[in-house]
């Protein structure tokens, strides 16, 4: 074999004509593809959940395959799509039976922010940062956590927010990257402090080193109290 041998790279041994039948094995790919979304009664075509996300997988595995490879014939492809249609519908008519079986399948939205403070338990469950967090906070237009009623992680990876009115919103830790606020051990001036591992707001004095009462984190950042824009 040579190294960077055009006619290998390009076509290897196949005659030119065999470029027909690759267009022709993309085209059915593609069909049947299609074909199956719209026969599988999806819910929904802008977020997938996990399970439809094996599927889809699943799908672009087969469709690959039969695209590119001369040695995979097209009648086993049709089996494997029909096979998983069947599979998708029996799952979706199971799910729609029985809550307990579609939660297993879909899981369930978690409370990741309540009363304007992290749920550090939910985090480790997600197995998400706060950075991830806030990064969808602020693409929002929240300033704080403060502002935060409630945040629920929906199953197709979405939060939900939902926020204090004007007059109730509360003291709370800034959502900006850390080049934008700062963190201290020891603070600097007596005054109100959000604890950076689950916002819990705590007036400390001037060089005080406090631990969150909380979750017993040691690292704070300065409280914000601004209401939300409207």
């Amino acid at each position: 074999m040579s190294p960077f041998d055009i006619q290998r790279m390009l076509i290897d041994e196949f005659p030119i004509s065999f470029l027909l039948e690759v267009g022709f094995r993309a085209t059915f790919a593609f069909l049947a593809v299609f074909l199956f979304l719209k026969s599988s009664g999806r819910r929904g075509i802008r977020q997938l959940s996990l399970f439809e996300l094996v599927v889809i997988l699943t799908l672009g595995s087969a469709a690959g395959d039969v695209s590119f490879y001369h040695d995979v014939p097209l009648l086993p492809v049709v089996v494997v799509f029909l096979t998983l249609l069947l599979l998708y519908r029996m799952t979706v008519l199971v799910m729609t039976k029985s809550k307990k079986f579609e939660a297993w399948i879909d899981g369930l939205p978690v409370t990741v922010i309540r009363n304007g403070l992290y749920e550090p338990k939910s985090l480790e469950k997600l197995n998400i940062s706060s950075s991830e967090i806030l990064m969808e906070l602020r693409q929002r237009g929240v300033e704080h956590l403060g502002q935060v009623r409630l945040a629920l992680m929906e199953t197709d990876g979405d939060i939900s927010l939902y926020f204090y009115d004007q007059e109730d919103v509360r003291p709370g830790m800034s959502v900006l990257p850390l080049e934008h606020r700062a963190e201290f051990i020891k603070v600097p001036a007596t005054g109100l402090y959000c604890c950076v591992s689950c916002g819990f707001a705590e007036s400390i004095q001037a060089g005080e080193q406090a631990r969150c009462s909380r979750c017993d984190h040691d690292i704070w950042s300065t409280a914000l109290s601004t209401q939300r824009c409207r």
